[in-house]
């Protein structure tokens, strides 16, 4: 299922969290990990002088300065390298998501792994915040599975064993199911189906009644057997339910009260190729409030 792995880190604390997933994945799956980091960004055109992405200070590329930002990766990643028989380390420079998702294309990594926050400080790390967040630049246009480990907490698990898979019924939602039945299957997993009933649009002045609500959620249950249990086979472990309010809260409150140690969603339900648009609002929420590894799919994985 996992195999080759590309881990986007800038090798920072800010990454850390993602890493122990990572390395762990690596090791646990017997998966080559690529170690890929954007050192910096070009000041103009084909230049060799590069803004740091870490600090914002500028420097001079060269051969030299590249191995030893490669050097000073592997010391960081000592711990982890020693116990990982199959490894590389590639630096680059250039924008970060577009980076990402060009080694990606090359690559075709069955996973890209990925923390919530960059790493930068000070005056540039805010600079950099309004510009987009790289997570949520790669998650919207990678054609390969994106996994997202923003807090602390959701480094701590020990493999796959209990995924929650999200849908809202979209196109985008059947490609997240087909990989994520793949992946239960493959590892022996429990499996939860969820949704969760969007009640955020009811309007002050015109409530919908317990009955309507009710009659909403026998219909996503009916959704959930015709969508997907329906092709699912004699596979057994598995669970469905529907659940009212808002839908990142309740995904985020089911998957903690199924002790989850993964979930998978939908990026989102509009497809787009433009990098440069920000991430579906509830998935984006759910990947800065779980406490497990999200993974997030936008699209066949695969597919170009």
């Amino acid at each position: 299922m996992f195999k080759k792995i590309l881990f986007a880190t800038s090798a920072t604390e800010a990454c850390d969290h993602a890493a122990r997933v990572a390395f762990d994945m690596a090791r646990r799956y017997h998966a080559h990990i690529d170690v890929f980091h954007v050192l910096g960004v070009p000041t103009r055109g084909y230049s060799q002088v590069v803004v740091d992405l870490t600090t914002g200070d500028e420097v001079t590329l060269d051969d030299n300065y590249r191995d030893l930002v490669k050097e000073e990766i592997r010391s960081y990643y000592d711990h982890q390298i020693q116990t990982t028989d199959d490894f590389a380390i590639t630096v680059t420079i250039g924008h970060p998501h577009r980076e990402i998702l060009r080694i990606a294309r090359a690559e075709k990594p069955d996973i890209i792994v990925m923390g919530g926050s960059t790493g930068a400080s000070g005056s540039y790390a805010h600079k950099k915040a309004a510009t987009g967040s790289t997570f949520q630049r790669v998650a919207k246009a990678a054609h390969f599975p994106v996994l997202v480990i923003n807090r602390p907490a959701a480094s701590f698990w020990g493999g796959f064993s209990n995924v929650v898979f999200a849908t809202d019924f979209s196109d985008a939602a059947d490609h997240a199911f087909a990989f994520a039945f793949k992946l239960v299957k493959e590892l022996n997993c429990e499996f939860h189906l969820f949704h969760a009933l969007d009640i955020t649009c009811f309007q002050t002045d015109n409530f919908h009644t317990q009955d309507t609500i009710d009659d909403q959620i026998r219909n996503a249950i009916a959704q959930i057997r015709f969508r997907y249990v329906s092709k699912m086979g004699d596979f057994k472990p598995y669970a469905m339910e529907v659940w009212e309010g808002i839908p990142f809260v309740e995904i985020v409150k089911y998957a903690r009260e199924k002790q989850a140690d993964l979930i998978i969603m939908a990026y989102n339900t509009r497809q787009t190729d433009d990098p440069e648009a920000s991430i579906g609002s509830v998935a984006e929420q759910v990947i800065l409030r779980a406490n497990c590894p999200v993974i997030s799919i936008n699209r066949s994985v695969g597919k170009e």
